[in-house]
């Protein structure tokens, strides 16, 4: 191999090792509040950009059956712009309540009160949605410093959710 070609597959080996260091990837956990409720979750996300990524959250229902939601997730600091994170409410599931701040549309009083969460509106079997919010311990490290919050399925009913630091 001549110079040219070793220096050539030199950059090219740093420049993938470069670009494969900004992305992050974890898992968490989550259950929900009481133990009638019995439903579980495993979740998996990879972040590759310094406010969103994609999360995968696999559910275990009482039954034993298992349902998937997936999609983007989204973190929100003081710089966030409702037009960045317009995908949270598209589409919106008319059966969610209880959320302060998080309705039909998007407001500026929702990148207030959620700095430091990451939120997720994630896509599951017939079109059915599962939103998620979670408070992170390290915001600086966006997921990878891991978190805490909860998931509303399309029942209402809530899973708590753990994400250890990375």
């Amino acid at each position: 191999m001549n110079r040219f070609a070793t220096a050539t597959l030199s950059l090219a080996l740093f420049l993938g090792a470069a670009l494969s260091g900004c992305k992050s990837t974890g898992e968490g956990t989550g259950e929900s509040p009481t133990a009638a409720g019995g439903v579980k979750a495993r979740f998996t996300w990879e972040q590759s950009d310094p406010s969103s990524g994609n999360m995968k959250a696999t559910v275990t229902m009482p039954d034993g059956t298992e349902q998937t939601y997936e999609g983007k997730f989204y973190q929100i600091t003081k710089e966030s712009h409702i037009d960045t994170i317009g995908p949270l409410w598209d589409p919106w599931y008319p059966g969610w309540y209880g959320w302060p701040y998080w309705g039909p549309g998007p407001s500026d009083s929702f990148i207030e009160h959620y700095t430091g969460h990451v939120v997720a509106n994630l896509a599951g079997p017939n079109g059915q949605r599962m939103r998620c919010q979670f408070r992170l311990l390290r915001s600086s490290e966006g997921m990878k410093g891991g978190g805490q919050g909860q998931c509303q399925l399309p029942t209402g009913q809530t899973i708590n959710a753990d994400f250890p630091p990375s």
